[in-house]
């Protein structure tokens, strides 16, 4: 089974060379702390930053450098700053190539609930509805199911949508999950965890063709 890093360290490798990427608040911000070297990549935040890197050692944290999440954070050579419009107008134009996002729960669909929990106090959507419209590419870091061990991948979302139809592939602490026309397909599994364990956590429609490989982190 994966912590959050090891969710992280997997997306990573999802990474492309000379791929722009946004990172979404939560486990996508530990992405850019393991892409793998030889490669140039450029994180986007919807905050006005181009060219993050990762975070900083403590003690050399610079309280004005923050990513959309408040955390803060390092930027490499050449990074540069700029305002919310922008910062819209590269995600709007669709000039990213691959979103990184944190989810409550995904549908076999590829629908995704990521911003709100009905009676609790929230200030709205916020970017992930432009990030969600406009991106070719979503992958969704998150944890399999909740707390109670209810599944979060599911036939349909309960909670409030932030888009439809939009995931691509799915990363969560039990398995790597694409979406197709034809509901969830496994495509790898966590280190120690049975493709059983993997079935019983997942309420969708889940696709296994052939032997499962595990994930090589």
């Amino acid at each position: 089974m994966l912590d959050k890093i090891g969710i992280a360290k997997r997306i990573a490798q999802e990474v492309q060379d000379g791929y722009y990427v946004n990172l979404g608040i939560g486990i996508p911000t530990l992405v850019a702390n393991y892409v793998r070297e030889g490669i140039e990549v450029e994180f986007q935040s919807e905050n006005g930053v181009l060219g993050m890197g990762p975070f900083p050692f403590e003690g050399e944290e610079d309280a004005d450098l923050i990513n959309a999440g408040k955390q803060t954070i390092t930027t490499l050579p050449g990074a540069s700053f700029f305002d919310s419009a922008m910062s819209f107008s590269m995600i709007r134009g669709q000039h990213v190539d691959l979103t990184i996002l944190g989810a409550m729960e995904v549908s076999e669909a590829g629908d995704i609930a990521n911003w709100k929990i009905p009676g609790k106090m929230v200030k709205g959507m916020g970017g992930a509805m432009d990030l969600v419209a406009s991106a070719q590419n979503i992958i969704v870091a998150m944890m399999h199911t909740n707390k109670e061990g209810e599944s979060k991948l599911l036939k349909k979302c309960s909670l409030p949508l932030t888009g439809v139809g939009c995931v691509k592939k799915i990363v969560t602490n039990l398995a790597v999950i694409e979406v197709t026309d034809n509901g969830f397909k496994l495509l790898e599994r966590a280190p120690g965890i049975s493709v059983e364990e993997i079935i019983k956590a997942t309420e969708g429609q889940l696709i296994i063709e052939g032997d499962v490989p595990e994930m090589v982190l």
